[in-house]
């Protein structure tokens, strides 16, 4: 007697059924993934709360104003325009710098160096990573901004008539400025850019480059013909990295910028806070409720800051993979 039994029911059962192993394992997968965004939902809503009753007590505009004064709970007049200014100007030119050097070590390391010389320059790179935040801070305010001095100089005579060149409120000699703060966060994250741009083009598959090799290309040629392109969502996540550390950066900031109550124009020669700088500043004064909720509706802008230049890059890295 012939099997009657349905040809899409046989090919079910003789599928093999998942171990407990493998169930277990996709379970704690999943619930770690859920976990690592539920934790960031609750810190965007703990901040918000937090910062709430202090916005509603706020008498001045928190998105375009350029004071911050909590010390009399009051009248609280905060916002966030010279915060926001700051941190991205910094941040910015930090970013501005780092990716063509970070990009030139890595293609260096990747494609240049013999690899009895790569490996150990590759340590010393990466070592600069362990450098603590005051160190670069004291370096970069002690040594660097006096021989910054005569470049600050130079732009300022020869381009200050552009906005970002212009005098500043705070004197070129001392070097206090973002000018200054944007070069020592470059520094800061060239290990972080490099470490993951050299991975990225080290995973360039073999016979894409063999490829190149046998149709007659020059060296620079592979490097801009099979190893840029495969490594370009890799560069740009990278440099959101990068750019994530330069927003977030503390103690070096808050060194070497000279604390202006107000930032002035969109000036790399400016003082001021960033965000985080701000914050640490009045740390020793968080004592009542509604002053210590302006700093954290503050911390609550560089959250989103930093999450929404982060959504863009995946964006923009996920967009150039496709294409």
């Amino acid at each position: 007697m012939p099997d009657a039994t349905p040809v899409a029911a046989k090919k079910i059962s003789a599928q093999p059924q998942k171990h407990l192993g493998e169930r277990i394992f996709s379970g704690l997968a999943t619930g770690s993934g859920v976990l690592i965004v539920s934790a960031i939902a609750l810190i965007a809503l703990f901040l918000f709360i937090k910062a709430w009753p202090s916005l509603l007590a706020n008498h001045a505009n928190f998105l375009t104003s350029s004071e911050f004064s909590t010390n009399n709970e009051n009248d609280l007049n905060f916002g966030v325009a010279d915060l926001f200014m700051v941190t991205v100007l910094s941040s910015v030119v930090a970013l501005v710098i780092a990716v063509p050097v970070s990009l030139g070590i890595a293609i260096f390391l990747t494609q240049y160096a013999p690899k009895r010389m790569a490996r150990p320059f590759s340590m010393v790179i990466d070592l600069l990573a362990a450098v603590p935040s005051i160190v670069f801070g004291l370096w970069g305010i002690l040594i660097l901004a006096p021989k910054l001095e005569p470049v600050a100089q130079f732009f300022n005579d020869a381009f200050g008539w552009i906005f970002l060149f212009k005098a500043g409120n705070v004197s070129l000699t001392g070097g206090g400025t973002i000018f200054t703060a944007g070069i020592v966060l470059a520094v800061m994250i060239i290990p972080i850019i490099t470490s993951v741009t050299r991975e990225v083009f080290r995973q360039t598959p073999t016979e894409h480059v063999e490829a190149a090799l046998a149709l007659g290309a020059t060296k620079w040629e592979v490097i801009r013909m099979t190893v840029l392109p495969y490594g370009r969502s890799g560069m740009i996540a990278a440099s959101m990295l990068g750019l994530g550390r330069a927003l977030g950066e503390t103690v070096a900031v808050l060194i070497i910028l000279r604390t202006a109550v107000t930032a002035g124009h969109w000036s790399v020669f400016d003082g001021g806070y960033t965000f985080a700088s701000k914050i640490a500043s009045a740390a020793a004064e968080f004592s009542s409720p509604l002053p210590t909720g302006a700093y954290i509706a503050a911390g609550f802008v560089l959250f989103m800051l930093t999450f929404v230049v982060n959504a863009a890059a995946r964006f923009v890295a996920g967009g150039k993979v496709n294409g």
